[in-house]
């Protein structure tokens, strides 16, 4: 049995923290403030834990509707996982700063990419956002802030509202991620809309994330492949970019590829983006893209002798290279994960910092934001045995409060967030109502 399990809530979104508020000198703040670069504790092993033991009555169901025992978890909540589709936040600074619609999509599309990337070789489950959970985080550095809230218990909906500290961009959506056990593999189908407006050049663009999918979540080496197409809109000059996160394929030759192109409102193919999603993504003229891979398959005779595996999905041998075409453009480039990650689940140094609490910020935050859960923060001090105590006094204090509602017949009422209709793709997702940077945090509910 697999000890290394891993349910894959997509999307998957490191910025350090920083204090927004009148009562303290921000740009001092700045010059003073060191962000952790590690966890307090190591994580634990999980090699002796019976995975199958809990799994095998669970072929075929949505996951979000199974507890799950703490040592599947990493200490974040998911709507600290969602703040990491912000690591790469100058690829928007920069498709701002860009004159040129074309290349504009471009810095978004290397943007869309980027945000999963961080999903790359994470072992761990983020905890469950409990109903009116928020998480907030501010990142002057990099010049923009965010905040989410857990919406909806069932079936579980974490939205989020990042904005430009400069006005520049507004990035915000709803994420719902359902994710089913069959057997060999974990799948974790995308549902939500993501936005992305760029105020300067009044656009908005559109997109979904890919599937995603664990293998050998009970024998074998874990290992993961995002897949399907994402197609990013632009909703006001008509410009579209076809993303196919290609699936590994029989032999492995496809694994972690991302190709796809851009063409504007008439269909006229401007450009191909490629690449690997963990790696790096390229641009370049399609007639140069066309006549090299028209050469890579005159010079491809590779054989095969790999033989099929009964009891486990062997992850194929891939070089995380990307074969570069002459003339091509660099979009992004993934930045190289600390040398400890592998002991601290396989976070990068954005993600070491999400969960930071310093001295100052009690008094900011609500009470309601992750970083005050108990389990998680018991989690990541390494104590898994009060760790535990704690998720499981949460769930049940969770479930209690539902009760008492039912039967008050009272409707819970989300605070900064509210259903309404996507001005670009005139569907319904849950959109941010403003008020939350005011730090009027009266009224609100007792959850921890």
């Amino acid at each position: 049995i697999n000890g290394e399990f891993f349910f894959a809530l997509t999307f998957a979104l490191s910025f350090p923290y920083c204090v927004m508020d009148n009562m303290y000198d921000t740009q001092s703040f700045l010059i003073f403030f060191h962000f952790r670069t590690s966890l307090p504790a190591a994580m634990f092993s999980r090699n002796t834990i019976s995975v199958w033991s809990i799994l095998k009555k669970c072929i075929g169901l949505e996951l979000s509707k199974i507890t799950m025992p703490i040592v599947f978890n990493e200490p974040l909540s998911f709507l600290q996982r969602i703040t990491e589709y912000m690591e790469h936040t100058y690829l928007i600074n920069r498709a701002c700063s860009l004159s040129n619609s074309i290349e504009r999509m471009q810095a978004v599309a290397a943007f869309a990419v980027s945000a999963v990337a961080s999903q790359w070789d994470r072992t761990g489950k983020p905890f469950n956002p409990l109903l009116g959970e928020t998480y907030e985080l501010t990142r002057e550095d990099q010049g923009f802030r965010l905040v989410s809230e857990q919406v909806s218990h069932h079936p579980p909906v974490s939205a989020f509202h990042a904005e430009s500290l400069v006005g520049d961009f507004v990035f915000h959506g709803s994420i719902y991620p359902k994710l089913k056990f069959w057997g060999k593999s974990v799948e974790a189908e995308p549902k939500g809309t993501i936005t992305l407006e760029l105020l300067k050049h009044n656009e908005g663009y559109t997109w979904s994330n890919p599937f995603c999918c664990v293998h050998n979540i009970i024998l074998g080496k874990l290992w993961i492949e995002q897949y399907g197409t994402v197609e990013i809109v632009n909703h006001s000059t008509g410009d579209k970019c076809v993303l196919n996160f290609k699936p590994c394929g029989m032999f492995g030759k496809e694994l972690h590829k991302v190709e796809g192109y851009i063409q504007d409102k008439s269909k006229k193919k401007h450009c191909v983006i490629y690449g690997k999603w963990t790696e790096c993504m390229w641009s370049v003229d399609p007639q140069a893209y066309e006549a090299h891979k028209k050469s890579e398959r005159k010079g491809d005779n590779k054989k095969s002798d790999d033989t099929e595996n009964d009891d486990a999905d062997d992850m194929p041998d891939v070089q995380e290279t990307v074969s570069v075409v002459p003339g091509s453009t660099l979009l992004w480039r993934i930045e190289s994960r600390p040398a400890h990650s592998a002991v601290m689940y396989n976070f990068t140094n954005f993600t070491m910092s999400l969960n930071e609490l310093e001295p100052g910020m009690e008094a900011i935050l609500p009470h309601t934001d992750c970083r005050f859960r108990p389990d998680i923060r018991a989690m990541e001090n390494g104590n898994m045995d009060e760790a535990t105590k704690e998720k499981e006094r949460l769930e049940d204090k969770q479930r209690a409060a539902r009760k008492e509602r039912a039967k008050d017949e009272d409707e819970w009422s989300t605070r900064w967030f509210q259903m309404g209709t996507n001005p670009y793709t005139n569907s319904q997702g849950w959109l941010y109502t403003g008020g939350y940077f005011n730090r009027n945090y009266q009224d609100l509910p007792d959850i921890y």
